[in-house]
């Protein structure tokens, strides 16, 4: 790792997957899905020569056309289809139960080739994403869902949803609402002013037990309660204002209806963006001793959480209110992994990094007692949360849990050897 690389913002999100090489005999085929509600979706399917047991990746809001494990999984000889939501690469409008058709079609579409199972991979929000498709797949139609948490009709009743033969779950984090509220940065006073701020929840402040960067702090326990009931606190006033904005759109929805005035329509029609300033300032990520294990300092986004807070980077930035209320409130949100794991009942694997900067020791013991099956195996291997190394020249995380995770589909599914 050059010094560059090691000190710039976000670096090491991503590593080079150069020596990860496939087998030749490949089948590459592109595909455009349709949804129950008329969505269009892509995905692209790789099939080694003879495989019998297809693995689907997706994430609700990242392209993971090239993800690490794609090449490790076809020279093992399974198929793996990569599949795209309606909200690729985007924040904005992603509403998760919308995406739950997304993942129907592509496993309508892969019950439909002639693979004898499909297991689905769920990697990082992947996971919650996997767990809310599995748990709502699993019951009669007439008890799925029928509305997005701010009241919009989504037809899963509607929807074919086939559940899959197995489900690994790779470094999942508990949620994208979950995710958010212990990043979030509380210490914000005015959410129109990005550098508003409270002295005595300021996270990076030297008084409440931040060290120079690149040293671990030391929060007392009395002040990451504190910071911890506040980071509640400023979701919850997030979710009014979200709230707000749907009521005034509604209102003015009501009146088009009444009047026929296309200003009202207008009103109904543009948009009231939700921005929410700094958001990676999880204590864990400069406290190393909170919820211990191997990771190195820093976040996802960048080894200088004090800098990149303030910065682009971050998750649930900017959403409509209907967005914020599906995927980004853990208030609101539908797509919790552990309300949704008892549903998961099918042979599951969960793989840990032990560098992992999202999901740490204590998720992991959470979600493995929260599946529902009764065949479930809990993995550990050395790695950081995108399946990178632990350290310079060292094997990568993806590799490892590529390795274990072929162990395990042999071993369930002996067909696909």
């Amino acid at each position: 790792m050059s010094a560059t690389s090691s000190t710039r913002l976000g670096a090491d999100r991503y590593f080079e997957t150069d020596q990860l090489h496939a087998t030749a005999a490949v089948t590459v085929s592109v595909h455009e899905l349709s949804t129950v509600d008329r969505a269009k979706v892509g995905g692209v399917l790789r099939t080694p020569a003879g495989a019998h047991t297809v693995v689907w990746i997706m994430h609700p809001r990242q392209d993971v056309t090239h993800h690490a494990l794609v090449p490790l999984l076809l020279a093992a000889g399974f198929a793996v289809f990569t599949q795209g939501s309606r909200s690729p690469n985007n924040d904005l409008a992603l509403v998760h139960e919308q995406t739950l058709l997304d993942v129907a079609a592509g496993q309508v579409f892969l019950r439909e080739q002639s693979f004898a199972n499909v297991v689905m991979l769920g990697h990082s929000g992947g996971g919650t994403l996997t767990a809310f498709y599995c748990s709502q797949a699993a019951l009669p139609p007439a008890d799925r869902l029928t509305s997005t948490p701010s009241g919009r009709p989504v037809p899963l009743a509607d929807a074919e949803m086939p559940l899959p033969d197995g489900v690994t779950f790779l470094a999942p984090h508990p949620g994208q609402g979950a995710l958010l509220q212990r990043v979030i940065d509380p210490s914000v006073v005015d959410e129109f002013d990005g550098m508003s701020i409270d002295p005595q929840l300021d996270p990076f402040d030297t008084r409440n037990g931040f060290a120079e960067p690149g040293t671990s702090s030391s929060y007392s326990a009395e002040f990451i309660e504190r910071y911890r009931a506040a980071q509640v606190a400023r979701v919850h006033r997030i979710d009014q204002r979200a709230r707000e904005y749907l009521d005034e759109a509604q209102a003015a929805n009501k009146a088009f209806q009444a009047t026929a005035d296309p200003s009202d329509r207008r009103r109904a029609l543009s948009p009231r963006l939700i921005v929410v300033h700094r958001t990676d300032a999880d204590l864990r990520n400069v406290d190393l001793s909170i919820d211990a294990n191997q990771r190195p300092y820093g976040s996802l986004f960048g080894r200088r959480p004090d800098l990149t807070n303030y910065g682009l980077v971050g998750f649930g930035r900017i959403s409509t209110a209907e967005a914020w209320l599906s995927t980004w409130s853990a208030t609101t949100t539908n797509a919790d992994f552990l309300r949704c794991a008892r549903g998961v009942t099918v042979p599951s694997l969960l793989v840990e990094f032990t560098g992992d900067q999202a999901s740490f020791p204590a998720d992991i013991e959470a979600m493995s007692r929260a599946l529902g099956g009764d065949d479930v195996t809990v993995l550990a291997v050395e790695g950081t949360h995108f399946g990178g190394p632990l350290r310079a020249g060292g094997v990568p995380g993806a590799v490892s849990a590529a390795e274990k995770m072929r162990q395990w589909l042999e071993s369930r599914f002996a067909e696909a050897s």
